[in-house]
């Protein structure tokens, strides 16, 4: 589980957890749950849009299996068929292939992750968190052109 800011840079990496495991039970037991809902992640300081004096509030987009909060953006339900409400689950889906794509460009650099890893659990762990800080330090150093957001 990852989150990552609008420049594809990892913001949290929780590694670990089983692959069939539940999106919602992994996020209950991570650290950034129980650091953003005491209100300590930093991360969520209300921010004026460029020319504008309104704060508007950071929100984090996730699936359909996050419970909803007032700081996390989710789609509605397959259910509802309003129109408008599937207009902005898609364009939140749209938002939301971000963190995807991050994860398609690590693979990428990291070739390793196109396969299945043959090694211990600890090692697959330690491996993982250093391809997240290398990319991270390969957006720093080389930035994506046409991502300029601030």
């Amino acid at each position: 589980m990852a989150l990552s800011d609008a420049k594809y840079k990892f913001l949290f990496v929780n590694v670990g957890a089983e692959g069939g495991a539940w999106d919602g039970r992994t996020w209950q037991k991570c650290n950034l749950a129980r650091v953003i809902t005491s209100n300590r992640a930093g991360l969520l300081q209300d921010r004026n849009l460029p020319n504008d004096d309104e704060p508007i509030p950071f929100h984090i987009v996730a699936d359909d299996p996050f419970a909803l909060n007032p700081w996390l953006m989710k789609p509605y339900s397959h259910q509802s068929q309003d129109p408008t409400k599937r207009i902005f689950s898609y364009r939140l889906s749209r938002a939301r292939r971000v963190v995807e794509n991050s994860f398609g460009l690590l693979q990428m650099r990291r070739r390793v992750f196109g396969t299945t890893m043959q090694h211990d659990v600890q090692v697959c762990k330690k491996i993982t968190m250093w391809a997240c800080v290398m990319h991270n330090l390969a957006l720093q150093r080389y930035p994506l052109g046409g991502t300029d957001v601030d």
